[in-house]
């Protein structure tokens, strides 16, 4: 059964030495497409290039919280361009991380808010990194779905990728109209909460992910993650939920095409 990894970083130099590799254990995997997902700009210009050059690999762009001093207007004009690219399906990864500081708060929530305002005007969804700012992403986030033309991305805002929120929090991204994504820490000893929230979670809000080369699920903890390791991550997720892998695979593939939009004749043919 097809599954779709919605957050790698297949261009940082940890795939270096075998990035075409890599893309085919994940083919060999059952994983059809993934997305790839800028910080920067130099990352987002090579995630479209990649996607340029491989069949089953989709872009985004964006500024990440840790690089958000970097976004002025200059560089938000250059990412505006990229996001014309034909495989670009969001913005992201955008967001607030109050865990590093590595930019000030007040630079990292202007942004964030200006790439919303952007995502909004291009009607692309957005993919959200949420660490340690559950309140603020929340409160961010109501704010921009109030004001946005509902026609555009009604019930398909974005993501809230590696979701390490509380059940509140995930009801509310929901009722937002965000999709949550679940990656590694799912298959942790140590996981906590999440593994309610994942057995609480509906089929239809649900993507996967591996956040690579970050997150390695088990039994690759602590080792280079790569998008093939997404069944691991699908597994323990169907299992949590007492529903079959199929079953699984089929509801979070169907929510990610939904989402982003994917769509080539090499998708569809790996999905028949």
């Amino acid at each position: 059964m097809a599954l779709i990894d919605t957050h790698a970083h297949l261009d940082f130099p940890r795939f270096d030495a075998d990035r075409p590799a890599a893309i085919e254990r994940a083919r060999a995997a059952g994983v059809v497409a993934i997305v790839n997902v800028g910080t920067d700009l130099a990352s987002s210009r090579q995630a479209v290039s990649l996607a340029e050059q491989y069949g089953t690999v989709y872009a985004a762009v964006g500024m990440h919280p840790h690089d958000a001093i970097k976004l002025d207007g200059a560089t938000l004009a250059q990412l505006r361009g990229l996001a014309q690219a034909p495989k670009v399906v969001a913005v992201g990864e955008i967001g607030l991380d109050y865990y590093r500081d590595r930019s000030p708060r007040d630079v990292q929530r202007r942004a964030f808010q200006a790439q919303l305002a952007w995502a909004a005007k291009l009607g692309k969804p957005v993919i959200v990194h949420d660490r340690d700012a559950h309140d603020e992403i929340l409160e961010i986030l109501s704010d921009w779905a109030a004001g946005l033309d509902q026609s555009k991305l009604a019930g398909q805002l974005g993501v809230l990728h590696t979701f390490s929120g509380d059940l509140d929090m995930a009801k509310k991204a929901i009722d937002l109209g965000f999709y949550l994504s679940i990656s590694g820490p799912v298959t942790y000893k140590n996981a906590g909460q999440l593994l309610d929230v994942v057995r609480a979670l509906p089929l239809e809000r649900l993507l996967v992910e591996t956040d690579c080369p970050f997150l390695a699920p088990e039994p690759y903890r602590g080792k280079r993650n790569e998008p093939a390791y997404t069944r691991l991550v699908a597994e323990r997720i169907a299992e949590l939920k007492g529903v079959s892998f199929d079953t699984l695979a089929r509801a979070t593939t169907a929510n990610a095409r939904r989402l982003f939009e994917l769509a080539n004749t090499e998708l569809e043919e790996e999905l028949d």
